[in-house]
């Protein structure tokens, strides 16, 4: 099967035209016009209650905006059939279902489901997606455990290897580290920045430390108030003044001996 709607070149992958969202007579995001392009890594940043988590559920279609359009691959969003959508993004959310009772291997099987539907054959194709998504993602040795079994970054894995094997070109993935400590934090970036690169992937991810998104993302996307503050590589976010202007407090930015990389330290 194809990818319908692959952007072309010069064809952003995403935009969005006036895009507000209300909800409870609250304005969460306010009207907002937005292009992302596809390839890349973009982290969302922000605190909390500035929109992120607002904004990936509209990308992925999870709700729908108060007023405006958004376009996925130069198309409107709502005239995208839903197994058709899902064979092109795959969306983790804060929090995923723990699927008690069923195998690592299972749930990355239900991955394929957009590509044969609940009555279609489970063909040789897709179990070659799920093994490659198993492997990716050293889930392999681990197929035949029951998911409640796992520890927190081996269960942040099993979904993101479910969502490898739904074969898409886009992953939507709000707050997949929040749970995690330092190390599996470390260990889940390093993996989502290599499928990205050799899969050839979009990632748009919501994350709430600035130095992960610094060190991981190709571009950085800061909202407030549910408005896009700052856009840009990370030199030109991890600065004193733009990261006071995102969060409301005061930083030092460092260089890192050796790497380069920037950090940014609350002062």
């Amino acid at each position: 099967m194809t990818y319908p709607q692959t952007p072309s070149s010069g064809e952003p992958l995403f935009r969005l035209e006036g895009v507000s969202y209300s909800a409870g007579g609250r304005s969460i995001l306010p009207a907002l016009d937005l292009e992302i392009s596809a390839g890349r890594t973009i982290g969302l940043i922000g605190h909390n209650g500035s929109g992120k988590s607002t904004l990936i559920k509209l990308l992925a279609h999870q709700i729908a905006p108060s007023t405006g359009q958004i376009r996925f691959g130069g198309r409107a969003l709502e005239s995208w059939p839903s197994r058709e959508f899902a064979r092109n993004l795959a969306y983790m959310p804060q929090q995923v279902p723990t699927a008690v009772g069923t195998s690592v291997h299972e749930l990355v099987k239900f991955g394929r489901y957009p590509w044969h539907g609940s009555l279609g054959s489970f063909g040789a194709t897709d179990r070659m997606k799920v093994e490659e998504a198993l492997d990716l993602t050293g889930m392999t040795a681990m197929a035949g455990r029951h998911v409640e079994t796992l520890s927190g970054g081996e269960h942040q894995r099993a979904w993101l290897a479910a969502l490898i094997a739904q074969d898409s070109r886009c992953l939507l993935l709000d707050e997949p580290i929040s749970a995690l400590d330092i190390a599996h934090q470390v260990a889940m970036l390093d993996l989502v920045r290599d499928l990205t690169k050799t899969k050839g992937l979009t990632t748009i991810m919501v994350l709430h430390d600035v130095n992960m998104a610094s060190r991981y993302c190709d571009e950085i996307i800061a909202l407030h108030g549910g408005t896009v503050i700052a856009r840009g590589v990370a030199p030109s976010i991890m600065t004193p003044e733009t990261l006071r202007a995102i969060y409301g407090m005061d930083f030092t930015v460092h260089v890192q001996a050796g790497s380069g990389r920037l950090a940014a330290l609350v002062t």
